[in-house]
């Protein structure tokens, strides 16, 4: 039986399962280009096919648990913008079936009123000086908007990126290659404060220039601090978005003062959570390794917050 979201707060679940028998199969490009294309679109087809029932049984999973949200994982078309391997849509067998499927997991999405999102891989970086690296990453955003076209996902998240000896310059590179972006892209960015580089500070003003909402990730902000509470942070942040806001929670493996804080815990620590983040529609992703079970566990220490 489906359970209510608490304080009107949605939680998500990030990619896979830990539990639950529901995979999501992948491949790597060496092991398609051993086959003739026919053979590897035929291949990759069929992946994709399996990729969409797997994402309908996610779904489905997460609707009738209490879990409002779901983060598709980026290789939900496999190697689709490899350079070598990759492929377009139209070229796979049976590819109207195949966008099909997944228009029918967006339609169960919107039924059960389920979030979802992408989050691009950390080569996806929109400010690097390597022509490469900036057009690979543009051909990574372009595929994740497309189907988050069929399955009506409205965020695709990335960092900032890297700062490349001059942080002012890179945030600049950023800014501009935002402006670049096709629609579907566009509508759909948002930006995450990272552990390494970019701060909520950093971000916030880039957001204000662009029009691109924040992803306040506290985890990150609370490894790579920048003078803002987590209170102020979490304003800031809701501000930037017209719509439910986005946020990431996870705790630390070996504790706050363990030798890695960065390192995402199998479960979240309920001292963890943001007291700012309670009474107002607000989408938290969970970041734990321990997945659904994380998140269920979560949400009953939630339920039990209002009893």
């Amino acid at each position: 039986m489906s359970r209510p979201q608490s304080n009107n707060l949605r939680l998500g679940l990030c990619c896979q399962f830990a539990q639950e028998p529901i995979k999501f199969r992948t491949t790597t490009a060496t092991a398609m280009l051993r086959l003739l294309k026919r053979e590897r679109l035929a291949r990759l087809a069929e992946l994709c096919r399996l990729n969409a029932e797997a994402l309908l049984a996610a779904l489905q999973f997460c609707a009738g648990h209490g879990i409002g949200a779901f983060r598709i994982n980026s290789q939900i078309l496999p190697v689709k913008t490899h350079p070598t391997a990759g492929y377009e849509t139209g070229e796979l067998p049976g590819s109207a079936e195949i966008v099909a499927q997944f228009k029918e997991c967006g339609a169960f999405a919107r039924k059960q009123k389920l979030r979802l999102s992408f989050h691009p891989d950390q080569f996806v970086v929109l400010n690097s000086p390597n022509p490469k690296t900036l057009a690979h990453s543009l051909a990574e955003l372009n595929y994740q908007a497309e189907v988050a076209e069929w399955v009506g996902a409205d965020t695709v998240n990335i960092h900032g990126g890297g700062a490349y000896g001059d942080k002012t310059e890179a945030l600049r590179a950023l800014r501009e290659n935002i402006g670049r972006l096709p629609k579907p892209v566009r509508s759909r960015l948002t930006l995450e404060n990272d552990d390494k580089v970019y701060t909520p500070a950093d971000l916030l003003p880039v957001c204000a220039d662009t029009g691109v909402p924040l992803v306040y990730d506290v985890h990150h902000h609370r490894c790579l601090p920048d003078g803002l509470t987590v209170a102020e942070a979490t304003k800031r942040a809701r501000a930037t978005w017209k719509t439910e806001p986005l946020f990431h929670l996870s705790s630390p493996l070996e504790g706050w003062n363990g030798p890695k804080p960065e390192r995402h815990h199998d479960y979240i620590s309920a001292g963890d959570f943001p007291k700012e983040w309670l009474g107002w529609p607000l989408t938290v992703e969970v970041e734990a390794k321990a997945k659904e079970l994380a998140v269920m566990r979560l949400l009953a220490w939630l339920e039990g917050m209002k009893e």
